[in-house]
């Protein structure tokens, strides 16, 4: 009986307790009131740590986060024909000759052409350069790789102004591309005859009479300098001109008087008498 009415003033007691806190805040509040003294102050709740911790700091990213290099790849700088082009790598100019393919020359039936397509496609863009090997010139024979992907030999090719250079080259996609050309009639293989260009340049022009050539006075005695090719039309006065030193032939050295009437030369404005 004790024992039943111990537990039932106990719980009495906790229902009352709340109660009783805050009945004591109320009057402390009011004793502050009548001392004439501020209300307390109430204690402002933290932030919440996950809200501090996952907010996105957007600042800090975009400055941050790199930018792509842009690299420049390999860039035509000059077109000297259908297939033989300067190309800048590395801040140097680089002359390249077209792998696999010969493209008719400049004095050649669709000569000019050829130059004029691969010009459209290729002068001024950046472009990928795949060498091969050198020639025996010394120039670079590659591939050029088009901004969009295509190769400019196979275009060259595919488009008929080019013939695949079998001597040099057992490709055969190219062998294939010429196949097509020549069955649908583009370019150069509208001609019922085609001649390749290395035939072409064993052509050998009608030779022409100068034996009886005006000269300059003092040409019978002037010694000038010619490069012993197919391909010079001048003679030069000075052994070191430039124009004289890009010779990949014999150097000959002769009198005006012959280089004119013999070689059928012209005097080369590039290089001034000595």
């Amino acid at each position: 009986m004790k024992r039943t009415l111990f537990i039932y003033l106990y719980a009495l007691f906790l229902l009352t307790f709340p109660s009783c806190n805050q009945d004591g805040d109320k009057a402390r509040e009011e004793f502050r009131q009548r001392q004439g003294l501020p209300p307390a102050q109430q204690p402002v709740p933290p932030a919440p740590e996950a809200a501090q911790e996952t907010a996105p700091d957007n600042t800090r990213a975009s400055v941050e986060s790199p930018t792509p290099a842009t690299v420049a790849g390999d860039k035509v700088v000059g077109v000297k024909d259908g297939d033989t082009f300067e190309v800048l790598r590395n801040g140097q100019p680089v002359t390249v000759r077209l792998y696999g393919i010969d493209t008719p020359e400049k004095n050649q039936a669709f000569g000019q052409k050829a130059k004029q397509f691969a010009s459209d496609l290729a002068f001024g863009k950046n472009v990928r350069l795949i060498e091969h090997n050198k020639d025996r010139y010394g120039r670079t024979v590659g591939t050029i790789v088009l901004p969009d992907g295509r190769s400019l030999n196979e275009e060259m090719v595919r488009e008929g102004f080019a013939w695949h250079y079998k001597a040099y080259s057992k490709d055969k996609n190219l062998e294939n591309l010429e196949a097509d050309a020549r069955r649908f009639k583009r370019g150069l293989w509208q001609d019922p005859n085609p001649v390749a260009p290395w035939d072409f340049r064993k052509q050998k022009p009608a030779p022409v009479d100068n034996s009886k050539a005006s000269v300059p006075a003092g040409a019978t005695n002037r010694k000038v300098y010619l490069c012993d090719s197919s391909g010079s039309a001048v003679y030069h006065f000075s052994k070191n001109c430039s124009v004289l030193k890009r010779c990949k032939e014999q150097t000959l050295t002769v009198t005006e008087a012959v280089a004119i009437r013999q070689y059928n030369r012209r005097a080369d404005k590039t290089c001034s008498p000595e």
